[in-house]
């Protein structure tokens, strides 16, 4: 019959101070009145050796314990797989596998969240995308119409005003649809993975920031969930290095690898020891765990930030 942790270190406790007491008892050491030096060295040895058996026994019994409080405070359901070997005394043992099937189910349940999060969110994004380009879009552009129509009837002055009227409305339907792209890109489902990554790139190429980019040809046929994801990790890494590198230089490589296939983003600005898990960061990990892929974000060795996403071909691993 196993026995409990409260039992187990009572008994080792138990055990070396009966030794204690029997080496006392049956040795020839004696305590004298008053206590001479060599009795108390002697007395002083032996609770030393007694404290140093008792420290390394419950030092190797509670090492599974202490291994346990490290991985509970340090783990993170957005990185996924870490378990602890269930080694140690059956209790232990027991607590180590009611752990690990504990972090089973929650990482269970927040990829099961977070797909239901992301799919409302992409939702609605395809809502607001639709409304700003069809109805606001639709309404300014009936706007410029009306405005071209009272320009031209209208004396040379006031002409010229509306003609920069114009140009702010129109500057402002540009922006619309801008906005409208970003929320959900059409071209990536009309057109593909590819195709949207292109004009992704072209779309960042502006204000001092050049992007280069590097997808390969033979791309094997993606399902849309994964595409959507490679998408977006790569509109984010991409408005990071905007908002945050400083850089002047930016590169967008996708390939295909032995049963995976891996985006890569990377700049050449200021860098980061350790990235700020922000809301970003942590929306692109949260969508890697819906495809089983691996996320790493750190810096890259010739200076800048690297994002990396490999993702597996769910048709070439299966």
């Amino acid at each position: 019959m196993s026995l409990s942790l409260f039992w187990r270190i009572f008994l080792l406790n138990a055990a070396v101070l009966v030794v204690a007491t029997v080496l006392l008892l049956l040795g020839p050491v004696t305590v004298s009145a008053p206590v001479v030096l060599t009795e108390a060295l002697v007395l002083t040895g032996g609770l030393g050796a007694m404290l140093v058996a008792n420290a390394v026994l419950l030092r190797v019994g509670l090492a599974p314990l202490e291994r346990l409080g490290r991985t509970m405070r340090t783990i993170d359901l957005l990185r996924p797989g870490h378990r602890l070997p269930a080694t140690g005394q059956a209790a232990i043992a027991d607590l180590i596998r009611t752990f690990n099937a504990m972090l089973d189910r929650l990482e269970a349940e927040r990829a099961s969240s977070a797909a239901r999060a992301l799919s409302a969110q992409e939702s609605e994004r395809r809502r607001v995308a639709r409304e700003l380009h069809d109805e606001i879009g639709q309404t300014l552009t009936a706007v410029l119409l009306d405005l071209k129509r009272v320009a031209d009837h209208a004396p040379p002055p006031v002409r010229d005003e509306l003609h920069q009227v114009q140009e702010t409305t129109r500057n402002s339907l540009d922006e619309i649809r801008r906005i409208a792209r970003r929320l959900r890109p059409g071209v990536l489902d009309e057109l593909g993975l590819t195709s949207a990554l292109k004009a992704l790139t072209r779309e960042y190429s502006t204000g001092g920031l050049t992007v280069h980019r590097d997808i390969d040809a033979d791309l094997p046929e993606l399902d849309n969930q994964l595409e959507l994801v490679l998408y977006r990790t790569a509109q984010e890494g991409l408005t990071n290095v905007v908002r945050h590198s400083g850089a002047h230089t930016a590169w967008l490589e996708l390939r295909r690898h032995a049963g995976a296939v891996e985006l890569r983003v990377r700049d050449d600005g200021r860098g980061i020891s350790t990235p700020h898990e922000g809301a970003g960061i942590r929306g692109m990990r949260e969508r890697a765990l819906l495809i089983d892929a691996d996320l790493t974000i750190g810096p890259y060795p010739t200076g800048g930030t690297e994002v990396c996403l490999r993702a597996p071909l769910r048709n070439e691993t299966s």
